[in-house]
């Protein structure tokens, strides 16, 4: 698991995801030689910090957000949520400005009317517009990992598995997605038109709730804010039952994803939003069980043969 505790270790917060796309993409330069097929990199200012990686003659896109929540730094010490993190009072936090490094660490204020205000706690003010993300605290036992940014580095680390034995198919590392961002659409408009991918699958970490449960597999979503078409969602439950790989079916009512920019989208592309669950969403103590990550690896191994 070395490579996910590099991964999660990166600052890489929506819109500021030069840094991680640097890191992949020498990654990948480095490691590709060794994967069953070479694939083509497609990169470059037409797509900001996005890029894709095209295997063989490819069916089906994964996508995976590259990004992470975190914080902007305001006037008068005040922090800005960037997506949606928990804001717990003593939340240690990390970032550069001019003057060097920070760690710092994350005071809310309840006001009497009951609002909270956000602050942050420093010897001196950090420059206006700083990013500080969670401080790197990877946790690795025989069961489990626990760490901040589990989602969505554990759904890039995916990805790369699955690159390593991949002959047919794209893998897209899309940003923004925790702040609302659709960098997804500009990926999927090249793909259909250059390759007539119309097929996505969501690589991203879900929620562990009262009816998705750690330990029960990798969890297939069968909607969430979004309705993935159930025609092709039929299709994915018949291929998982094949598979032999163990999975878990969730439904719920809230949440989105790079899928749900795509059915937002004006192109014809199916997705789902396939993912390993976890606990204590959007905090630095994320927890995701080794069983499900590797069910997660394993399942998407075989869709990509099989769709």
């Amino acid at each position: 698991m070395q490579l996910l505790k590099q991964l999660t270790e990166i600052r890489g917060a929506s819109s500021d995801e030069s840094v991680i796309k640097a890191f992949l993409l020498d990654y990948i330069k480095t490691h590709s030689s060794a994967w069953k097929v070479q694939p083509t990199i497609i990169e470059g200012d037409e797509f900001q910090d996005c890029f894709m990686l095209v295997f063989g003659q490819p069916r089906t896109a994964i996508y995976a957000h590259i990004d992470t929540i975190g914080f902007s730094v305001g006037y008068d010490k005040e922090l800005i949520r960037i997506g949606g993190p928990r804001t717990i009072d003593g939340l240690q936090l990390v970032g550069s400005d001019s003057q060097g490094e920070i760690e710092t660490e994350l005071m809310v204020i309840e006001d009497e009317d009951g609002s909270k205000e956000l602050k942050y706690v420093f010897e001196r003010d950090i420059d206006r517009g700083t990013i500080l993300t969670f401080r790197p605290d990877f946790r690795e036992t025989v069961e489990y990992i626990q760490s901040p940014y589990m989602d969505n580095r554990l759904g890039v680390w995916n990805a790369l598995k699955v690159a390593e034995t991949l002959e047919n198919g794209a893998l897209v590392f899309s940003t923004y997605e925790e702040h609302g961002g659709n960098t997804v659409g500009f990926c999927a408009k090249y793909l259909l038109e250059n390759y007539g991918i119309r097929q996505a699958l969501i690589s991203d970490i879900t929620w562990v709730t009262h009816g998705v449960k750690h330990a029960g597999g990798v969890a297939i979503s069968m909607r969430d804010s979004g309705l993935p078409r159930r025609s092709y969602l039929n299709k994915i439950i018949a291929i998982a039952k094949e598979s032999g790989v163990t999975f878990q079916l969730e439904v719920e009512s809230a949440g989105g994803s790079d899928g749900t920019m795509l059915q937002k989208s004006d192109l014809p592309i199916d997705w789902c939003f396939i993912g390993a669950p976890e606990d204590n969403v959007h905090t630095p103590d994320e927890k995701v069980f080794k069983f499900d990550i590797m069910s997660m690896v394993e399942l998407y191994r075989f869709l990509m043969v099989k769709l």
